[in-house]
């Protein structure tokens, strides 16, 4: 039967660079891995065919001369080993061991534990942990103690973490003789897997500690005290280091992570060391001009003097009012915006006063509405002519 061409195996275009061939030839190996099709007789053959594809096109000189030639410029008389005339590829059965070794460590480092020869270690680290906290701006502000209860493992008190019941020591796992994994044949191919005997521990526990099934740790809840620095923002992480989960068979401890979320203020908005308040203030203040007290992120009261004529967006400036820097860095500013309110709700002797006001008003006494309705009698006219 004809041999189908190569870029068609991979399923890629002939212009494929070298990333587009090996992300390819990865998801290809994994479809057709003979441990993955057990019950697929034609998922080898299919393996075997991906393998020799990509051993071909991921090499210049052999992707070169496939190329330019096809399947011809392997057979006798064609290219010889690492794509130079003489020699033939021994009627194009590509060096499967060497394509499959680019990638068995992406394809399967999980499935072999993560190391490709080597001893194990028998004692593995705790997972770190990760705990959610809300607190809000004046806790961000001033900093606060906070205590948290984190569900996790510890090491077992009954073993001191080993596992084992009365003081044994783990004995060496006599199935893979204590290296953790085993080899089996498959194919072209020796496969290493975790060993079943262990768990890829490499030791095994003929008498487990009944408090912990021997796994050297159990399930308890802990409270602990987590200091909040001053001037923490959502997505500030603070690690605690050793206060994750307990490791397994007396291995180290993991981290615990506290990701922060700093609660959003009825008052103020956060931007970076910068808060920022908007404040209303009556019209008559507005185009008066006077003084007002604002709040601030402490708990205390600041004067600020409004110009008179302001306009609603008008912003001040209240100096080293801010939020704290992490880490130090002084302290960033208060923004106060103005919000001129429209009054509502007038009696009548004000509805009268407004009127009275309102017809002794000259164009200068607004500004901007006499240079916008300008613009728009200039647009108009402009429009008839």
């Amino acid at each position: 039967m004809a041999k189908r061409d190569f870029y068609e195996v991979l399923g890629v275009n002939k212009g494929a660079d070298a990333g587009e061939l090996k992300k390819a030839y990865r998801k290809k190996a994994m479809e057709f891995h003979p441990d993955r099709n057990k019950d697929n007789p034609e998922a080898e053959a299919k393996f075997k065919e991906a393998n020799e594809a990509y051993d071909t096109l991921k090499d210049p000189d052999k992707k070169a001369a496939y190329d330019r030639f096809g399947h011809a410029a392997f057979e006798q008389g064609g290219m010889g080993g690492g794509g130079r005339p003489g020699g033939g590829f021994g009627g194009g059965h590509g060096d499967f061991s060497s394509a499959f070794s680019d990638v068995f460590d992406d394809l399967f480092g999980d499935f072999m534990g993560g190391q490709r020869g080597g001893q194990r270690s028998r004692a593995q680290r705790g997972a770190d942990l990760r705990y959610d906290m809300r607190i809000t701006l004046e806790e961000a502000y001033k900093g606060a103690q906070k205590t948290i209860t984190v569900p996790t493992s510890v090491a077992c008190t009954g073993c001191s973490g080993t596992g084992a019941a009365n003081g044994a020591e783990p004995q060496t796992c006599p199935s893979c003789s204590g290296m953790g994994k085993v080899r089996a044949q498959q194919g072209f191919f020796t496969v290493e897997r975790t060993c079943p005997a262990c768990g890829g521990l490499g030791q095994t526990i003929k008498d487990p500690c009944p408090d912990c099934r021997g796994a050297g740790r159990v399930e308890k809840e802990r409270s602990l005290s987590v200091n909040i620095p001053a001037g923490v923002e959502t997505g500030t992480r603070i690690r605690l280091a050793g206060e994750g989960e307990a490791g397994l068979r007396g291995g180290p401890t993991g981290d615990l992570y506290i990701f922060i979320e700093v609660r959003p203020h009825n008052l103020f908005e956060r931007d970076g060391v910068h808060l920022h308040c908007s404040v209303p203030v009556s019209m008559a203040t507005a185009a008066l001009g006077g003084d007002i007290e604002v709040p601030t992120i402490d708990g205390g009261r600041s004067r600020v003097k409004i110009p008179a004529g302001s306009q609603s967006g008008r912003q001040m400036r209240l100096r080293a009012k801010g939020m704290p820097a992490l880490r130090g860095g002084g302290q960033g500013d208060m923004f106060i915006e103005l919000s001129v309110e429209t009054p509502v709700n007038l009696t009548s002797k004000q509805k009268e006063l407004l009127q009275e006001f309102e017809k002794l008003g000259e164009d200068n006494n607004n500004p901007e509405s006499s240079s916008f309705f300008k613009k728009v009698k200039t647009f108009w006219d402009g429009m008839k002519s």
